[in-house]
């Protein structure tokens, strides 16, 4: 019989060894992370202590402390300023000109198509999604969904459980925050999951939590520098013919002149207490001019923020949710809005602006082992990228059609060498709810080259942030700037190649709805009002 000799041997008891210790190694790896997303509507940056505006218009000890623990990003934009728009490109990753869904108006998601959910269901996650979808058809990819139907409502919300109407009784703030922590405690715990916290607030009508009515004690807020913006500085017709400013759009019910009409008796006794004697004074007094603009947002600061008081609240209970349940350390937390927001600037409130508050989004993130505490970025990041992210933290392949870049080396500490340096944004939504021109254009740290087209309009804008951070003056047809101008439109053609645009967009892109009426359930049709129906006489 013939022997094996000892060096074989040895080697085949080696790879043998060898065999275990990677399927130990197999066995011993650790599990993704889970996920929670929180997602709220129309948040400014400037509404969040941690980014430190001037005015300091309101603390947030709990969005503060994802900042403290995690990474806060300065410079997160969005493609599209709008809510649709926005949570369509976080599933896909995607420009809305490949997603498909442009407006609020009269676009409808597509389910069939990928998003990283499906993604991320598909590799043994668990996942949900609660409170505002916004998307009109129903949520795919889900093992449980519970959402508000249309924009919703702030009190006592019907909401769509897994298909099924159900009526809520209470703040729509705490229901999600309720809803969310519900199911967190029930899921499959061998599961990693992804949980969509998607909050109502703080969009219009800024319907602060009862508890919440006077938190400010009736401040005068500091007033933002642009506040009484005269649109000069060389700006085009867009700015001036906007339907979203303090002076003209601001209604009766934005004013709570109108009490909300679906309030029980006991709720509508704690509101008429706090705001009926407040607006008989504004009634007596009838300020005009800049007086009627300064009470105007004064009322609008303290509704606005009350409703931010409510989300940071929401916010802690579920991190202390994670913790008490031992899973903080194995939780991807990240903290975002669908775009920014404007809290008096230009006169404004609402979105949807190439301008730096309603561009820019805020963004923090903990990751606990992987993020260092207390970081700070400046690069342009996007919420094009979450979806990335989101499945390179799960350690799974990111699709080569999606169009933004995983964050996770920059939460690591190291930003990729090549990580872009201008962004490509495009806005269709016109007339309504609020006369935007459709305009596309490019950003990046310093300048923002910006082209406004139809119906009406065809001209170019060039904004010097270094020079102008108020955004007030058009540089475009100034000679010292002529090569600037040139090398951004260069860059903006790169752009639009890169991104896939199309060039023309179709009608519909455009829209024709007003922002409140939106379909009851989602997967209803859009139905249209005719032209000014709804609309509440301006005080």
């Amino acid at each position: 019989m013939k022997k094996t000799p000892l060096r074989l041997v040895c080697s085949r008891v080696f790879a043998g060894f060898a065999l275990l210790a990677l399927a130990a190694s197999a066995l011993a790896a650790p599990r993704p992370p889970n996920i929670l997303f929180i997602f709220s509507d129309d948040h400014a940056y400037q509404a969040i202590s941690s980014y430190g505006d001037p005015r300091k218009l309101l603390q947030t000890p709990n969005l503060d402390r994802i900042a403290k623990e995690g990474m806060r990003f300065t410079r997160a934009m969005v493609p599209n300023s709008i809510c649709g728009p926005s949570r369509a490109t976080v599933l896909t990753g995607k420009y809305n000109h490949l997603n498909g869904f442009y407006n609020n108006s009269n676009s409808k998601f597509d389910p069939a198509q990928p998003t990283f959910v499906k993604n991320l269901h598909a590799a043994g996650y668990q996942t949900a999604v609660v409170g505002k979808w916004h998307l009109v058809s129903d949520p795919v990819g889900f093992d449980y969904w519970h959402v508000l139907p249309g924009q919703g409502v702030y009190y006592n919300p019907p909401m769509i459980d897994n298909g099924k109407p159900v009526k809520h009784q209470g703040y729509t703030t705490d229901i999600i925050t309720d809803l969310t922590i519900d199911w967190l405690k029930k899921r499959d715990k061998s599961k990693p999951f992804l949980m969509m916290c998607q909050h109502k607030a703080p969009h219009r009508e800024w319907e602060p939590n009862l508890k919440y009515l006077g938190h400010d004690r009736d401040r005068q807020y500091p007033e933002p520098p642009t506040l009484f913006d005269d649109y000069g500085g060389k700006r085009g017709l867009a700015v001036r013919d906007q339907d979203m400013s303090l002076e003209k759009t601001f209604t009766e019910r934005d004013a709570k002149l109108i009490t909300p009409g679906n309030l029980t008796p006991e709720q509508k006794k704690v509101w008429d207490a706090y705001y009926e004697p407040r607006n008989d004074k504004f009634r007596e007094s009838k300020p005009t001019g800049k007086d009627l603009v300064r009470w105007r947002y004064n009322r609008y600061m303290h509704d606005y923020l009350g409703c931010i008081k409510s989300v940071d609240e929401s916010v802690g209970r579920v991190l202390d949710f994670l913790k008490a349940e031992g899973l903080d350390k194995d939780t991807l937390v990240v903290y975002s809005a669908d775009q920014g927001f404007y809290l008096g600037e230009h006169g404004w409130f609402d979105k949807r602006w190439i301008f730096e508050e309603s561009l820019r989004t805020p963004l923090l993130i903990r990751w606990p082992g992987v993020t260092p505490p207390g970081s700070v970025n400046d690069r342009i990041v996007s919420n094009l990228d979450f979806a990335e992210t989101f499945l390179d933290a799960a350690g799974l392949p990111i699709p080569a059609d999606m169009q933004g870049r995983s964050l996770v080396p920059i939460l690591k500490g190291q930003t990729p060498a090549d990580w872009r340096t201008s962004f490509y944004y495009h806005y269709y939504e016109y007339p309504v709810p609020h006369r935007v021109r459709p305009h596309y254009g490019v950003v990046t740290d310093q300048y923002k080259l910006v082209h406004f087209y139809k119906p009406d309009v065809d001209y170019w804008e060039l904004y010097d942030r270094e020079k102008d951070p108020t955004e007030v003056k058009n540089f475009y047809a100034d000679p010292a700037y002529a090569q600037t101008v040139a090398t951004l439109k260069t860059e903006l053609t790169r752009l639009r190649v890169e991104v896939k645009e199309p060039g023309e967009p179709p009608r519909t892109a455009y829209g024709n709805r007003p922002f409140d009426n939106e379909p009851q359930t989602p997967g209803a049709p859009a139905t249209g009002k005719k032209k000014g129906a709804g609309k509440k006489k301006a005080q």
